[in-house]
């Protein structure tokens, strides 16, 4: 029994020896191996300078406005007798939207019609008086020239007073006229605050609000409050698109038609206005739409890749490579496209960039492995 357990004992002892030196071996082997892989040397990627056209776009929000549009009222204080037009109907200029009745009006046009009538008899008796003395002094020592001047002086009086009479007369005509109201455009309805029998008046209760609100809709006007640093962009007639929030998956066009010319003192932005065709109503008044103001620069610029560009609490940085070292350079950014910046400082055509640019990268420190990569 004593063999057989030396035996046994001798053949574990040689099997946990082989298994450690096979261990042993393979470790060795790796480390081996580990050594003689190449270390992968991670490069800087770099780009040359040049000046390039940058197009950009910004969204700014804007409104549309109706082209025309009014609210009416009463001239003279009266009643409504009836109502010809309603919300949401589309009239023409010139058609009759409501009447009114005064019957003061009336018997004040009556008075001044007599009035006139009256005064034109006055004027014509004393015009004949005064074409008969005249006739009459042609024969010398008959009518002195007194009574011949007090006659003219009659007439020319009888027929200023004719001239007032036919003035109040179409005053008073005029305000019955009033007291029908007509659409001075071609639109819509959009808003009525009256009903039949309701007293209307230049002023008191009722004349706060307006009678109706009348709205051209075949053509609007989309108006954009463009910022300060974007106004040199925008010129007459240039293109712009624009969506609204209920017709998503459309874009409209439009072309700038007015410029403000001065920035509001508020916003600091200047005011732009574009018209648009609606003959087909798709666009209400009152609508928010987004806005796509093309911002293209007129002559070539120094225009680099946003991860070129350093933002450091120091402030605004790029950082070129001189004699294979790092140099920042503080420069100033201008506008935007989706992956470019448009930057100014002291840099020129030719020079070497960094492409991705972080503060790991030190001032004046030396970057070895370079990588020249497109713009």
């Amino acid at each position: 029994m004593k063999n057989i357990r030396n035996i046994a004992l001798a053949l574990l002892l040689a099997s946990v020896s082989a298994t450690l030196q096979n261990c042993g071996s393979s470790k060795a082997n790796e480390e081996k191996e580990e050594k003689k892989a190449p270390v992968e040397v991670i490069s800087t990627e770099t780009f040359t300078l040049q000046k390039q056209q940058l197009n950009s776009t910004i969204k700014i929000p804007g409104e549309l406005i109706a082209y025309q549009q009014v609210d009416l009222y009463a001239k003279v204080s009266s009643f409504v007798r009836k109502l010809y037009a309603d919300v949401g109907t589309e009239v023409k200029q010139g058609q009759i939207l409501a009447s009114m009745e005064a019957p003061e009006i009336s018997a004040q046009l009556s008075g001044s019609e007599s009035r006139l009538r009256s005064q034109e008899a006055l004027y014509q008796a004393s015009k004949a008086n005064y074409d008969r003395l005249l006739e009459t002094s042609k024969t010398p020592g008959t009518v002195s020239q007194n009574d011949l001047d007090v006659a003219l002086a009659k007439q020319k009086s009888d027929l200023a007073q004719l001239e007032s009479a036919r003035s109040a007369s179409r005053e008073i005509t005029d305000n019955r006229n009033y007291l029908e109201i007509r659409a001075p455009f071609s639109g819509i309805i959009t808003a009525r605050n009256i009903s039949t029998g309701a007293y209307v008046g230049p002023s008191g209760k009722g004349s706060e609000f307006p009678l109706f609100t009348l709205t051209d809709q075949r053509k609007l006007r989309l108006v954009v409050s463009v910022p300060e640093a974007y106004t040199s962009h925008l010129k007459n007639k240039s293109q712009v698109e624009f969506t609204v929030r209920s017709l998503p998956d459309q874009t409209f066009s439009a072309s700038v038609s007015r410029l403000a010319g001065a920035l509001d003192v508020r916003l600091r932005a200047q005011r732009a206005e574009m018209d648009v065709s609606n003959t087909d109503r798709k666009l209400l008044p009152g609508m928010i739409a987004e806005v796509s103001v093309p911002l293209n620069s007129d002559t070539p610029t120094f225009a680099v890749p946003k991860s070129a560009v350093l933002n450091s609490p120091q402030g605004i940085y790029v950082i070129k490579i001189v004699d294979q070292k790092a140099q920042w350079v503080p420069v100033k950014t201008g506008s935007s496209s989706d992956d470019k910046t448009e930057v100014f400082g002291d840099i020129q055509e030719g020079d070497v960039l960094i492409k991705t640019v972080t503060e790991e990268i030190r001032d004046q420190s030396e970057i070895k492995n370079q990588k020249l990569v497109s713009n």
